[in-house]
């Protein structure tokens, strides 16, 4: 989809390169059609993994006067010249005023659909076309995140251990490539090494470690009392929070 001349067809979905992304184009319309809200995947939040494909559904809301006709394809533009246009929506009446448009596209990585360039804020620019002729049309309508999918895990050694002894607890943060079409360690990192008893439904921080170089965690902490530990990542712009599973340390 990137830098090349090319034009993908992805189940009656268009990823366009940069060079083929359509000219920009200044907010406008006629009459009193309003776009009053604009959804994306149910949260606003899109993560896409390595190797496989991910339809994403666009979901614009509009009123006018005389009713809501239809709609255009939604371009969505992301950072890196990312682009991409859903099929043609299909609109639903929520009222005599008021209808919601909806269309998905399918995101596929490993026809180049996504570069690692383009995860962070992309916008939904939308065109609505109302019964009486009205229309109107919105560049950056709604935002939405779309995130490289992240992997992470946990280890606590050795196990069992005796009371007061030191436990070293490994693990990796990784993240997608889609340019690779693998996942690959998240360098320089923080992230939480958390503990929970076993009588806790709860976990607690017990310090921070950041990833090395190729996205793998070390750390060593005191054997008290049997638990679990993991480790948790906040998250970035590019990449969504995660927890790894808890890994239980039987203290004798």
């Amino acid at each position: 989809m990137r830098i090349r001349a090319t034009v993908v067809a992805v189940t009656g979905v268009l990823a366009l390169s940069a060079l083929a992304a359509p000219a920009a184009q200044a907010d406008g319309g006629l009459g009193n059609t309003k776009i009053t809200k604009v959804v994306v995947d149910g949260d606003n939040a899109v993560t896409v993994a390595a190797s496989s494909t991910k339809s994403v559904k666009v979901s614009v809301t509009a009123t006018d006067n005389s009713g809501i006709a239809g709609a255009d394809a939604f371009s969505l533009v992301g950072p890196g010249y990312g682009y991409l246009s859903t099929a043609k929506p299909t609109c639903v009446k929520v009222n005599a005023t008021t209808s919601t448009c909806s269309a998905s596209v399918l995101v596929d990585p490993r026809v180049g659909d996504l570069l690692n360039a383009n995860a962070g804020t992309w916008y939904v620019d939308a065109w609505i076309d109302a019964k009486d002729g009205d229309f109107v049309w919105k560049q950056k309508a709604g935002s939405f995140k779309v995130q490289r999918a992240s992997q992470l895990s946990a280890n606590a050694t050795p196990e069992p251990v005796k009371k007061g002894k030191t436990i070293t607890v490994t693990g990796k943060l990784s993240r997608a490539n889609w340019e690779t079409n693998k996942n690959a360690g998240y360098a320089g990192q923080p992230v939480k090494l958390q503990f929970r008893k076993k009588s806790s439904s709860t976990y607690t921080t017990v310090k921070t470690v950041k990833t090395n170089s190729s996205g793998n965690l070390s750390t060593t902490v005191k054997a008290t009392v049997d638990g679990y530990f993991r480790y948790s990542f906040a998250g970035t712009s590019t990449t969504p929070a995660i927890s790894a599973a808890g890994d239980f340390i039987d203290v004798k």
